[in-house]
């Protein structure tokens, strides 16, 4: 992907339009048909699909490590023009995997939830949403069969199958990098990012 985004929240309904085209037709290198674990082109052959279930073990899936994966971390050091990659830590607790990102202006914190099933990661969305005061939808997303909220701290959620992603930049200051990309727009590039390659 080599959209730039703007600083500003006007942005985002645009942004919600461009994703349908980050969605099908980004790619991504640790995508199911790169070399992560578990993966498997999706619709190909009888290859497991990304998506399909966490891991038999108990341990994160491949699709929710793909969130502190080189991958995301490359696409945040462009989005930002950071002369390095950040830190990160991750834990996985409750069949969440969080990866917090040490970034120069603060913390960043993206998290997958693993639910049963695709009903279950939906009641757990809306459970999401209607706890965040300030949440509203992301229009445009639901046609794309993604339902997503966006929140005026900076934080987007997304829905997908039997996961819920979650960005979190509220630590973060209202504008970020050389192109003073607001908060809420960086954490929704991040987002799609991860959602390309999920969506491969």
């Amino acid at each position: 992907m080599k959209s730039r985004i703007c600083a500003g929240r006007p942005r985002m309904n645009t942004l919600a339009a461009a994703a349908v085209s980050v969605l099908l037709l980004a790619g991504c290198a640790g995508g199911p048909g790169g070399p992560v674990e578990g993966g498997g082109a999706r619709g190909a052959s009888s290859a497991p699909s990304l998506l399909a279930s966490g891991a038999a073990d108990g341990s994160p899936s491949a699709a929710a490590k793909m969130v502190c994966a080189d991958e995301t971390r490359d696409n945040i050091v462009r989005i930002l023009s950071l002369p390095n990659l950040p830190r990160t830590t991750d834990s996985w607790a409750d069949r969440l995997y969080t990866c917090t990102y040490a970034l120069p202006a603060g913390s960043l914190v993206l998290s997958v939830k693993e639910l049963a099933d695709p009903a279950a990661a939906r009641s757990h969305f809306d459970g999401l949403a209607q706890s965040t005061v300030s949440a509203r939808p992301i229009e445009g997303m639901a046609n794309l069969g993604l339902a997503a909220f966006e929140s005026t701290d900076g934080s987007v959620v997304f829905v997908k199958d039997s996961f819920v992603l979650t960005v979190d930049a509220s630590a973060l200051p209202d504008a970020l990098g050389p192109h003073s990309v607001s908060r809420g727009a960086f954490a929704y590039e991040v987002s799609t990012a991860v959602l390309a390659c999920w969506s491969e």
